[in-house]
């Protein structure tokens, strides 16, 4: 098959999805570039490959492509420079494997920053991501780019946090809430295999009910400054409750 106009009703229809509510609507998401394609495509999420003419499809053997015309790819690309191969993907959520390490999410608006969390949960071997109701989009294109492909290998759930949260310490789970006040230092806290780590909004921090809620509050010992970006701190949180290999 071959498409050459960006009228046609399909590419109409996908280039939608660079808009949360077409995204909400479908089910659908794009993803640019060999890498999280591939990525995809062994999650077995790639609904349909995209691919410009001229070009030789290097996962010929896993699924065939659409040839597309430059000017409908570039109708379908974020990226400035435009894309060659382009996949639509369906919203398929990864069940959670134990829910023993979970990072949680209240309220951090950056999609950079809910991307670059997300991957490093899988990096140091969590087994979930929540997210409250008003987080960045997960398939917001920044946000899908920054998990370099991260999104299809750990169960990503929006919830009401508060419900949650009480649902993982009824099952002996340690909530630890990162925080600038009346906190302990991170390297003092217990090390345990159950443990959810919440992580808050990038100005005002964790809600204070989300807070009040937590077993423990870890403050990051520092110099010079007294707070560090979100995705950072995440890093430095989550390896220290890393699963050991």
């Amino acid at each position: 098959m071959e498409i050459n106009s960006p009228t046609n009703e399909r590419i109409k229809n996908w280039a939608k999805l660079q808009q949360k509510k077409y995204r909400d609507q479908s089910g659908q998401f794009l993803i640019e570039g060999e890498h999280l394609i591939g990525e995809a495509l062994q999650a077995g999420v790639v609904e349909h490959l995209l691919m410009e003419a001229g070009r030789i499809n290097p996962f010929a053997s896993q699924c065939e492509a659409i040839v597309c015309s430059e000017i409908v790819m570039r109708k379908l690309s974020t990226n400035v420079s435009g894309a060659w191969l382009i996949a639509v993907c369906s919203q398929k959520s990864v069940p959670a494997q134990s829910g023993l390490r979970t990072v949680v999410l209240d309220g951090v608006q950056d999609p950079g920053n809910v991307g670059t969390i997300i991957r490093t949960a899988v990096a140091f071997g969590f087994d979930q991501v929540l997210l409250s109701p008003d987080c960045a989009d997960v398939y917001n294109e920044k946000c899908v780019r920054s998990t370099q492909g991260a999104l299809f290998h750990i169960a990503i759930q929006r919830t009401e946090l508060l419900e949650a949260l009480g649902a993982l310490k009824e099952a002996g789970v340690m909530v630890i809430g990162t925080a600038l006040h009346k906190a302990q230092p991170l390297a003092q806290l217990p090390v345990v295999e159950k443990v959810a780590i919440v992580l808050g909004n990038e100005g005002q921090g964790i809600r204070p009910e989300t807070l009040e809620i937590c077993d423990q509050r870890a403050l990051i010992e520092m110099f010079s400054f007294e707070s560090l970006n979100v995705a950072v701190a995440a890093g430095i949180c989550l390896y220290r409750y890393r699963r050991e290999a």
